[in-house]
């Protein structure tokens, strides 16, 4: 039987690590995921998801008791993310993505070579749009594509009203339609936005 997070979270912040092993493994694959959406490398993911992991026990005595561990610990999570790209993109060093992330619904059973080419060059072309997206808005993206929460959890997590959440989803996935739509009419490359941008492709969007 799954012990209680609230009685977790209380002997962890009475010292007990071992109840802080408990919530990374119950949190570690949804910090990885968030991170994944934001970097799109499968390798910074798990480096910066264990690495928030640290920062949070480090600010345990910040932690309110009363209130759930996933969305205090989001946002740490989050600013360790975007202070990582900008450093990345002050340096001018872009991040190169695993294809091997590809999402198994952009395949068929038994793609052709050009069908698999194009399928492809789609999933990059969405990562490249999301990274065009304010953070408000990728953020829901992340959490609702990658994570699977529902509206009501990401708005526990951002800690808004369920219609903020709603109202910014809509408005992403409406930005991404289009920048998408544009980019194929104009036959631009994701390589090519890549290029022309500097920025880095965020982790696949469904």
């Amino acid at each position: 039987m799954q012990e209680n997070e609230q009685d977790v979270i209380r002997r962890w912040l009475s010292g007990d690590k071992k109840a802080f092993e408990i919530l990374v493994r119950r949190h570690m694959a949804n910090a990885y995921l968030t991170a994944l959406g934001f970097t799109g490398n499968a390798e910074d993911a798990r480096d910066l998801s264990q690495d928030a992991f640290i920062k949070a026990f480090q600010a345990r005595r910040r932690f309110d008791p009363q209130r759930p561990f996933y969305p205090w610990f989001y946002r740490i999570l989050r600013n360790h993310c975007l202070n990582f790209l900008q450093r990345v993109r002050k340096k001018s060093e872009p991040l190169y993505f695993d294809e091997s992330l590809d999402n198994e619904r952009f395949r068929s059973s038994v793609p052709s070579p050009v069908e698999q080419l194009e399928k492809t060059e789609r999933v990059r072309l969405v990562r490249a749009a999301v990274d065009r997206l304010s953070v408000e808005h990728r953020e829901v993206i992340i959490l609702k594509n990658f994570e699977g929460l529902s509206y009501r959890e990401i708005a526990e997590v951002l800690d808004v009203p369920m219609g903020t959440v709603m109202s910014r989803l809509y408005y992403a996935r409406r930005m991404l339609k289009e920048l998408i739509q544009e980019w194929e009419q104009k036959g631009v490359t994701a390589d090519a936005r890549r290029s022309a941008t500097g920025h880095a492709e965020p982790g696949e969007v469904v």
